[in-house]
């Protein structure tokens, strides 16, 4: 199994920069990736300083698919998320919208969370179930150069919890090799990431990436062992919502026997939704499995 450590951080998904690695389809590798606050809340005492370092979410890679041209797709099974580190940490951040009803004197609140037998130490009262995520995963588009910061049909900054051990992700690609970036690893986010800052851990991540030929998706999918997802993001986020649902359906169209419109009143009934971020209006929106397996 090829392995790919930190390297230098990175904050764009640049078609610019020479593969760290290449991989063949079907080949498991495990990627070193570091917190989302640039490794700047180790101890306690520390804080996050954008003065010193202004970026967010660093990514690690390109990673390189022999043979992945535009027009085709990656499955990407999330095999395991390991804390590097034993730990976590977060802070209180900007609450920007909330502002309004709390005012702008905010504290720091920054935190170092141990992370043992399953759970995460928020306090010493408080114990938060260990679920591992990453937030930001993503090929890199044909045109611009997004940073890490958003999130788009290339994936990006999804900060979707359904990225997670045992799930496949499926991305589009647009360039030749489709050049994966990936980071912001989270030991648990709740719905909606309300101050931009989840539980942010350095990760290590096995992955185990297929290269699908041929086929060409709108946006990013996930499968789970039992449900169909797809992601949409902007704002506002009623948008993104109809968007991800409309994405939905056409899956259930094109692959599983659905009539759209049989389909959208279905998922009008048992449809749900998984929240990343809200200010950047980044969702989910999914479908039990057991009721596609019976198009009507």
């Amino acid at each position: 199994m090829q392995e790919l450590s930190l390297g230098n951080l990175n904050y764009e998904f640049s078609r610019e920069r020479e593969p760290r690695l290449r991989i063949s389809s079907g080949e498991t590798i495990r990627v070193e990736t570091e917190d989302a606050l640039s490794g700047q809340i180790r101890k306690p005492g520390d804080c996050r300083d954008k003065s010193k370092v202004p970026y967010s979410n660093p990514v690690t890679g390109p990673i390189y698919v022999e043979q992945a041209e535009p027009g085709d797709t990656l499955a990407i099974r999330i095999e395991k998320i390991e804390s590097r580190d034993g730990q976590c940490a977060t802070y209180t951040g900007n609450p920007k919208q909330l502002c309004q009803w709390l005012g702008t004197d905010v504290p720091d609140g920054a935190h170092v969370c141990p992370i043992r037998d399953g759970l995460v130490y928020w306090s010493d009262d408080i114990a938060i179930p260990y679920q591992p995520m990453l937030g930001c995963i993503g090929t890199t588009p044909a045109y611009g150069m997004p940073s890490t910061m958003p999130a788009g049909p290339h994936g990006g900054n999804m900060d979707i919890r359904e990225v997670t051990e045992g799930n496949t992700l499926f991305l589009p690609v647009f360039v030749e090799g489709a050049y994966l970036y990936l980071g912001d690893a989270h030991a648990a986010m709740g719905q909606g990431e309300l101050s931009a800052t989840g539980l942010e851990m350095a990760a290590h991540t096995t992955l185990t990436i297929e290269l699908i030929k041929g086929k060409t998706i709108a946006g990013p999918r996930i499968e789970t062992p039992d449900e169909l997802i797809t992601v949409a993001s902007g704002t506002p986020m009623e948008r993104a919502t109809a968007e991800a649902f409309a994405q939905l359906i056409l899956w259930m169209e094109s692959e599983h026997g659905w009539n759209r419109w049989r389909a959208y009143d279905l998922l009008t009934h048992v449809g749900e939704i998984s929240l990343g971020y809200y200010e950047g209006g980044g969702l989910a929106v999914k479908v039990p499995k057991k009721y596609v397996t019976h198009p009507s």
